[in-house]
């Protein structure tokens, strides 16, 4: 958009609201009319997960079209909220504005320590939703989360009040105790504890990754994408050298597996 024809961010808004609200009217799109909030659920989902993809990318065309996407079910939801005299946008908007001054009181308030350091933000951060009335120093972790994400932002929450391994050592030591348990209780055939065990294992590895300073569920995103390259890759060699991929042995796709892993492209 050039700058002749660019208007401000509250024209633009405005106009999105406007253009919900016309969608949701009798006279609208028979679609959007008979959406809930609930039933948004899966699209609102999906969008969110389209804007981390297209943040990984780091295409910036795609980052501005999946924002704006997000946008849409932001609006689209208020719309639904004013439409049952609940609450409007505005009101969601005044509520993050005034938990942003609230929860910055190094930056906005009175509070003249000025903080510098990261995990001092933080901490002055979980503090402030502490006194905000929550009962647990790990309340405010969605459930529905996923898994990974939930784990390291409990961890994250419970080291605030030094719930925590000093460094990384020790909770890798933990991991590897909770992987002797885990086969321990395999090896007695018993299933429910083993889904209790590798469940622990798996809580212990992403403590490890948080106290690297590594996010778990990026980096399992990661491993995901470079196995799904990896075995695309597989499947081209054999089609290449028309040899049956469904008729080979585990030892000959490991052998080609190797060859790829090794090759320039996926050495990453």
């Amino acid at each position: 958009m050039t700058d002749e024809l660019r208007t401000s961010p509250e024209q633009e808004l405005r106009r999105l609201i406007d253009i919900v609200s016309k969608l949701r009217s009798p006279e609208g799109c028979p679609w959007d009319i008979e959406q809930t909030p609930a039933s948004m659920i899966p699209y609102l989902l999906e969008e969110a997960y389209e804007v981390v993809e297209s943040i990984e990318d780091g295409k910036q065309d795609d980052i501005l079209a999946e924002l704006g996407d997000l946008l849409l079910h932001i609006v689209m939801q208020a719309q639904m909220a004013e439409e049952q005299n609940n609450f409007e946008l505005r009101d969601s908007i005044f509520s993050i504005n005034e938990k942003l001054i609230r929860r910055h009181p190094h930056v906005f308030g009175d509070d003249n320590s000025k903080t510098k350091r990261l995990e001092d933000a933080k901490e002055k951060w979980e503090k402030t939703k502490k006194s905000e009335g929550r009962e647990s120093w790990i309340d405010g972790v969605p459930k529905n989360l996923p898994g990974l994400i939930r784990a390291q932002r409990v961890q994250e929450k419970a080291s605030t009040v030094g719930f925590d391994w000093d460094d990384v050592a020790p909770a890798l030591a933990k991991s590897h105790e909770e992987i002797d348990e885990l086969l321990e209780v395999w090896l007695e055939g018993n299933q429910e504890r083993s889904r209790e065990e590798f469940g622990d294992v798996l809580f212990s590895i992403v403590n490890v990754g948080r106290l690297m300073k590594l996010d778990s569920e990026t980096s399992m995103r990661q491993a995901i994408d470079k196995f799904d390259a990896r075995f695309r890759a597989l499947e081209k060699v054999f089609e290449d050298e028309n040899r049956d991929i469904e008729a080979a042995t585990l030892e000959e796709m490991d052998e080609v597996w190797d060859r790829i892993k090794h090759s320039v492209n996926f050495r990453k």
